[in-house]
């Protein structure tokens, strides 16, 4: 059963993720939503450490930034991150990158002139 609140979207960002004096390294967010992300990474992450992760959304852009997430689940290469604390712009700009990847689909199939039509 699928506990998940939120639509996660399949992304692809270059990442790097800190703990103090644990664990660190990059990765990439393989998928994101409002409240989390996937993280496929070599790091191996243990459940419950708790993270400050970057999320490079842009190369015209600083990178996003999660002050805090939990680890919520660790399999091969990949782990869960539940975002926790975020600055109140920061929060602003992962709400404003999920509603783009929500209206990309649509706007994928609707930015294109109908054939019947043209």
């Amino acid at each position: 059963m699928d506990q998940r609140r939120h639509a996660r979207f399949p992304v692809r960002f270059r990442s790097s993720f800190s703990s103090v004096n644990l664990v660190g390294g990059e990765g990439s967010v393989v998928d994101l939503s409002h409240r989390g992300c996937r993280v496929f990474s070599s790091i191996l992450v243990m459940p419950g450490t708790t993270l400050e992760l970057r999320i490079h959304i842009s190369d015209e852009e600083p990178p996003l930034k999660v002050d805090q997430g939990i680890v919520r689940w660790c399999r091969e290469q990949h782990f869960g991150l539940e975002f926790v604390s975020l600055q109140p712009e920061e929060w602003a700009r992962l709400q404003y990158t999920v509603k783009e990847l929500e209206r990309q689909p649509y706007e994928r199939t609707t930015d294109k002139p109908d054939a019947a039509t043209a």
